[in-house]
């Protein structure tokens, strides 16, 4: 059998390792003649790989112990949903940052249910090429919090800081602090990452962290009491935080090979900061062959450029079609971008190989000097 090259956005490629060992297990897990897929959330075998899963995220993000992780489900959209309702429950309104499609998602999704939100700051009127600085983020008096997307996973834009002063939150116009909370779904893991800056943070599974089904909230004890009474219980950050993230029958096959990933991470890579120099090699060659390139182009500033999630166009719209018939015939998968923006994006997340990057530049060249 052999494997391709896959770029995905979301669900993304996942360890080939991990995968193999995922085979091993299927049919009988560790000798219990049944599959984790078969086994009962409550069972002492399953809580086991709940809690190790708990225990490598914990270590490899360092999260502090006033910090609950909960394994829930609804994927990061969800969220939009569940951040306000656990959240507004003292007053204020929901203030946010805007980005690009997935900020928009939720701030849209916020005014729908409660009405009055508050934008703090926007990139829009510039193309969302840039994000907005930190003295350009205004927060309202009012601010019960501030949302923002790390990383648009759609149009490749990311934050090159935490909003906030050094080592705390947001400030409001008074000067108190605003918790701070951000949907990391495209760029957890990527790297080190002080969660003490943040209030909550959550992020679907399927980029850096496993297969869909699965969204890991990390939220600061001191707001798990800010809930709205009439918010739905499945949303509850103090009742998932009570339970064990088993209010219900969890996503239990998709936590398990998040767990899997934890230990890829751990034991394989060396760690979030060995990724994070893979990562950097990959985004690396990849813009630099872009840059260099007269058929292809990146419109996002430098220090705003996604290491997670690569779009570029090709000068003439004519060639996409056969580009991307060509890539798919070399082994190349899932280069088509967005269909709200077109062109190509090449999702790098941490499965992703440095091969992979290689073999993409290499088709890109040949490509350029056949067809440019």
């Amino acid at each position: 059998m052999h494997r391709h090259y896959n770029f995905c956005a979301g669900p993304a490629a996942l360890p080939t390792a991990v995968l193999e060992r995922a085979r091993d297990e299927l049919l009988d897990y560790h000798g219990r003649g049944l599959s984790v897929m078969e086994m009962s959330h409550r069972s002492p075998e399953y809580v086991a790989i709940a809690e190790k899963a708990e225990v490598d995220l914990r270590e490899l993000l360092a999260i502090p112990a006033n910090y609950r992780v909960l394994f829930t489900q609804g994927g990061a959209t969800q969220q939009f949903a569940a951040v306000p309702y656990n959240l507004l429950g003292p007053g204020g309104r929901a203030n946010f940052v805007n980005t690009g499609i997935w900020s928009k998602k939720a701030i849209a999704e916020a005014r729908h249910l409660f009405g009055d939100v508050h934008v703090a700051a926007a990139s829009e009127a510039g193309g969302h090429l840039a994000v907005p600085r930190p003295e350009e983020i205004l927060l309202s008096s009012d601010a019960a919090y501030l949302h923002y997307t790390a990383n648009e996973t759609i149009g490749g834009l990311a934050f090159d800081y935490i909003p906030g002063s050094e080592g705390g939150g947001p400030r409001r116009p008074d000067g108190s602090e605003a918790p701070l909370v951000c949907d990391m779904s495209s760029s957890i893991l990527s790297g080190p990452l002080d969660v003490s800056r943040f209030g909550v943070i959550y992020a679907g599974a399927q980029k850096n962290i496993g297969p869909a089904g699965l969204v890991v909230v990390i939220v600061r004890d001191d707001l798990l009491d800010r809930a709205r009474a009439d918010m739905p219980s499945l949303f509850g950050y103090q009742a998932l935080a009570e339970a064990g993230s088993m209010i219900n029958t969890p996503a239990t096959y998709s936590w398990y090979l998040a767990g899997l990933v934890f230990e890829w991470l751990k034991d394989e890579v060396g760690g979030l900061a060995a990724m994070e120099a893979i990562n950097a090699r990959k985004a690396a060659r990849l813009y630099a062959a872009i840059d260099e390139s007269e058929l292809y182009s990146n419109p996002i500033a430098v220090a705003n450029r996604s290491r997670m999630n690569v779009p570029f166009v090709l000068a003439d719209a004519r060639l996409d079609e056969p580009f991307l018939a060509e890539a798919e015939a070399a082994g190349l998968l899932n280069l088509q971008g967005h269909r709200s923006v077109g062109g190509m994006r090449a999702s790098l997340y941490n499965a992703v190989p440095e091969a992979a990057v290689e073999a993409l530049v290499e088709f890109m060249a040949d490509f350029e000097k056949r067809r440019g």
